[in-house]
């Protein structure tokens, strides 16, 4: 980031709460590292004035913005365009500003995906997966894994007229998903054929680092264990699941690559990957230790 000046290009995130937040840490670094004239600022808004702050970027020197819980369907209402990737998903979590124009994009499938390409060589073509959970985050993973080709997903979820609901969504735009009732019987009845186990819930995130979104018992040696969360680093579920023999990817790397798809939609530029990666590691090991 260059010194702040009247031509600075400003981002926000919006959303609450935002008090552990790492995205205004890695962007501006990124910023900083590139000579980019932008800076990225967190803002907790509170629901009765979400409309009037989304309307008025358009006001001021935005080139965008992050949008966070529990924003991320409602600020569909208040945008110009919106991607057909975020209008199928049902929720946008960045927003471009171009030219007075406001579009939404959804990066969080397209996250995850990046960081599995990135840390273990595999895509979705082709292979078979098992997410826990239904919700917004698991939305955005299932759906993209569809679009991109996957053979088979299975969605386990405790409630299991949600994970019926969001398969017959998936089946619309690729016929690869199984509903199924989130629990170790279930899920093992599954797991031999399975390449890739996702945990989208917020078990074992902080502060009940203890939980885990279900207890597994045995799996295949290829068998790769991910989990989106970030804090702690590494959970409950992915240390049982590394102790079984899988390999893991932690939410770390979803974290940074939908942060530099968002990078990308707002500026046109590659971010610096490897230096965000080994930055939000290294801040996340040091937030942890003070916990």
């Amino acid at each position: 980031m260059k010194q702040i000046d009247v031509n600075t290009k400003l981002l926000g995130l919006f959303g609450k709460p935002l008090s552990f937040t790492m995205s205004p840490l890695m962007h501006n670094a990124a910023f900083q590292q590139m000579g980019l004239n932008y800076l990225y600022i967190p803002f907790e808004v509170q629901e009765e004035h979400f409309a009037e702050t989304i309307k008025s970027l358009k006001f001021f020197n935005f080139a965008g913005c992050n949008v966070t819980s529990p924003y991320k369907t409602r600020v569909i209402e208040y945008l110009d365009e919106i991607s057909d990737r975020a209008k199928i998903i049902g929720a946008v979590n960045t927003v471009s500003l171009r030219n007075g124009v406001l579009k939404g994009f959804n990066t969080d499938g397209e996250g995850f995906v990046e960081s599995l390409r990135y840390e273990k060589n595999i895509g979705p073509k082709g292979s078979k997966f098992i997410v826990l959970g239904s919700g917004g985050a698991a939305r955005a993973i299932v759906m993209t894994l569809a679009f991109e080709g996957a053979d088979k997903i299975y969605i386990a979820n405790r409630t299991f007229k949600s994970a019926v609901e969001l398969a017959e969504e998936v089946n619309k735009i690729h016929q690869c998903a199984i509903p199924l009732e989130l629990n170790s019987t279930e899920i093992e009845k599954h797991i031999d054929e399975t390449d890739v186990i996702i945990n989208t819930t917020k078990a074992g995130m902080y502060p009940d680092i203890a939980k885990t979104p279900v207890e597994i018992t045995r799996v295949h040696s290829k068998l790769i264990a991910c989990d989106i969360i970030y804090n702690p680093i590494k959970t409950t579920f992915l240390k049982s699941m590394e102790q079984l023999g899988c390999e893991t990817v932690t939410g770390v790397g979803m974290l940074i690559n939908q942060g530099a798809e968002a990078f990308r939609i707002w500026t046109g530029e590659v971010p610096p990957r490897e230096q965000m990666y080994a930055l939000v590691q290294s801040t996340l090991i040091g937030r942890m230790t003070e916990q």
